[in-house]
């Protein structure tokens, strides 16, 4: 088989992360503060990250959903407003989301090379791959994968088809991504009665009508039919309830499918690219463990919101040791009653939490309010489930920019 080479092409493994425990998240304080979590969000270069990850789970991921940096050479802004008219982006609220610009594409491809290798190694032999990309790289990537994982283990070449507006009057408009599913070995997991889809009514009244239809061979129309490799979901900008404002945010039907066909109950579905976090959300609601990470604080810190506000199972947060939360002390106003905590002349809030019975090492998140997509309004109470009165109570706060604040309160505090 051919191969794609450049210079300095390498599979050199780099230093592992030295991991920290920032937090565990008990979203909506259930479990706290005993329950140990399953699911890991992490912050730092994913390289590093999974170097780190390979002595507890080397073969044993079940899926990887890998959605990196496409090579489009643009920068893509996050969207912090709430209300604003999806059709003046000049009226947007925006802040710094993550750039995807390269010196040239030997430069993305060693980027991509070394991260797909260890992709390789942790996946489980009955794992399965799905690297999402779209017409600027995805012949590049399919060519690595191919001596990653053989040619043969290629399973899918999958079409996402979506609707959208587009400046392009030169050209078709470009409304496609490719999704490559490769398999680790020829023993893969793949649950085709989980995303079986009605057939269309066209299909269902031809046979209805004509005993020849099919050549005389009639499927289980109730059963309905596995999808074909080209899907048709809408893109987030028209699902308002998913949407997190985060750019390039995929939508949760898109893994939900992927995730329902390549993993079983209790597996592990990993996505070290995670964004805005539809994989790690979708693999919680579905009864999957997930880990998730992402090398800029903005996309973990909007995947954490996101589980809070729409799983019930706790996680961890951690940080490669290279990387700083850089939490300011002061500043915002929380007043402490006993019996929960509320905000006063507070900057504008994304998101905050609480420990309320902080021991100055690991934060334990048992309360949690997170700004609604919609309103904008962000709840400015949180009821405490548990109150200690030998230890502090420990609150974080992060604001629409992205800075974020720590205050410590004991039993008398009122800021």
């Amino acid at each position: 088989m051919p191969s794609l080479t450049w210079p300095g092409k390498s599979l050199t493994v780099p230093e592992p992360a030295a991991l920290v425990t920032d937090s565990v998240v008990f979203p909506h304080g259930l479990g706290y503060p005993t329950a140990k979590p399953a699911n890991r969000l992490l912050l730092g270069d994913n390289l590093r990250l999974m170097t780190a990850l390979l002595p507890e789970y080397e073969g044993r991921v079940d899926l990887i959903y890998a959605d990196p940096p496409f090579f489009t050479n643009r920068k893509f802004p996050v969207r912090i407003g709430r209300g604003e008219d999806s059709r003046k982006p000049a009226e947007w609220d925006l802040a710094d989301g993550y750039p995807d610009s390269w010196h040239d594409l030997d430069a993305y491809l060693e980027f991509l090379y070394p991260r797909l290798a260890l992709m390789h190694r942790l996946l489980a032999p009955h794992g399965s791959l799905y690297m999402h990309l779209d017409w600027h790289a995805d012949a590049y990537a399919r060519l690595l994968l191919d001596e990653i994982f053989g040619a043969d283990n290629l399973l899918n070449e999958i079409v996402w088809a979506y609707h959208g507006p587009s400046p392009i009057r030169s050209a078709f408009n470009r409304k496609h991504d490719i999704l490559l599913a490769y398999t680790k070995s020829s023993q893969y997991t793949f649950n085709a009665d989980a995303v079986r889809e009605p057939y269309n009514p066209n299909t269902v009244k031809t046979f209805g009508s004509s005993p020849k239809a099919g050549f005389g061979k009639i499927p289980d129309l109730a059963r309905g039919k596995v999808p074909e490799d080209w899907w048709y979901f809408p893109v987030v900008a028209r699902l308002h309830n998913e949407r997190t404002g985060y750019p390039t945010q995929k939508p949760e039907a898109l893994l939900e499918r992927i995730i329902l066909a390549s993993s079983n109950p209790g597996d592990i579905v990993a996505d070290f690219f995670c964004g805005s976090g539809t994989a790690p959300a979708v693999a919680a609601r579905l009864g999957r463990r997930f880990i998730a990470s992402d090398v800029t604080f903005r996309a973990v810190h909007t995947t954490r919101g996101r589980l809070a506000a729409s799983t019930r199972q706790p996680f961890t947060l951690e940080r490669d040791a290279a990387t700083s939360l850089d939490f300011q002390p002061g500043v915002v106003e929380v007043h402490f009653d006993g019996d929960g905590l509320s905000l006063a002349g507070s900057p504008k809030l994304d998101y905050w939490e609480a420990d309320p019975a902080w021991d100055g090492i690991t934060f334990r998140s048992a309360a949690q309010a997170i700004r609604p997509v919609r309103s904008g309004e962000i709840c400015r109470e949180l009821s405490l489930p548990v109150k200690r009165k030998d230890q502090p109570v420990c609150v974080r706060l992060v604001t629409i920019q992205g800075e974020q604040y720590q205050v410590i309160l004991n039993q008398t505090s009122n800021r």
